[in-house]
């Protein structure tokens, strides 16, 4: 909360938020009037079966999709009803994403996979590159830059991925089961440096999971229901 006692502007906050695909008899309510605030430096897990909203949920934070009915709001701006442009400059300069599939490059290099945002961003090649370097030092995997994801483990990949996402200082960290393709080993690694990066660089980091064990890492854990959010809760690190 700021020094003067007014209430900090939440990072991420839906108002009455609703998303519906399709009209009609074959309408889907993907969301329905939902209230979230999200404030900076949290670690959120969100949890749900399958269809319950979550994945829509994180789609309207990440600027994938936009909100039928309510308010999305980003740092306190509307931003729910942006054009695509403008979406993809927010996704650019705020967002960094973190994928069950790591969606690296093959035959590309660690440090290589890393520079890929900053390509799209116009940064120089020398930039790019001391900073690329940077981030994989930062996940752990200095010393490795010039690997190829088939000569690294899944959790090393991961690390890559993650390298990838925060190479551009990202103000939120959206995973979207970050652990899923990874053993109990891999997963614990994984989490742990969410964590890290979460309290050491003051990261907000939103993740979907189906993991118990691996929400008990955040600080707070949704829990959706039907397009609803059915429980609102401290997570293992807050408990």
């Amino acid at each position: 909360m700021p020094k003067d006692g007014t209430p900090a502007i939440p990072v991420i906050e839906f108002q009455t938020l609703g998303k519906v695909f399709g009209a009609g008899d074959a309408a889907v309510h993907a969301l329905r009037a939902v209230d979230l605030r999200i404030a900076e430096g949290e670690f959120v897990a969100i949890m749900g079966p399958s269809g319950s909203g979550k994945s829509t949920t994180m789609n309207i934070i990440g600027c994938l999709d936009t909100p039928s009915s309510g308010a999305f709001r980003f740092k306190g701006v509307e931003v729910g009803g942006i054009d695509r442009t403008r979406r993809a400059l927010l996704r650019r300069r705020y967002l960094g994403f973190v994928f069950q599939g790591f969606n690296l490059l093959a035959r590309t290099s660690a440090v290589e996979n890393v520079e890929l945002p900053l390509i799209y961003r116009g940064v120089p090649a020398s930039d790019r590159r001391r900073l690329a370097l940077r981030a994989l030092a930062r996940v752990g995997l200095a010393g490795r830059e010039r690997h190829t994801p088939a000569e690294l483990s899944g959790g090393q990949q991961q690390r890559v991925a993650i390298a990838r996402a925060i190479v551009t200082e990202p103000a939120v960290l959206l995973a979207d089961e970050p652990t899923g393709n990874l053993d109990t080993a891999m997963s614990r690694e994984v989490m742990d440096l969410l964590v890290a990066l979460n309290r050491d660089q003051g990261i907000t980091v939103v993740m979907v999971t189906h993991e118990p064990d691996m929400a008990a890492y955040a600080d707070r854990v949704i829990r959706f229901v039907d397009g609803r959010i059915e429980a609102d809760a401290a997570g293992g690190r807050a408990a």
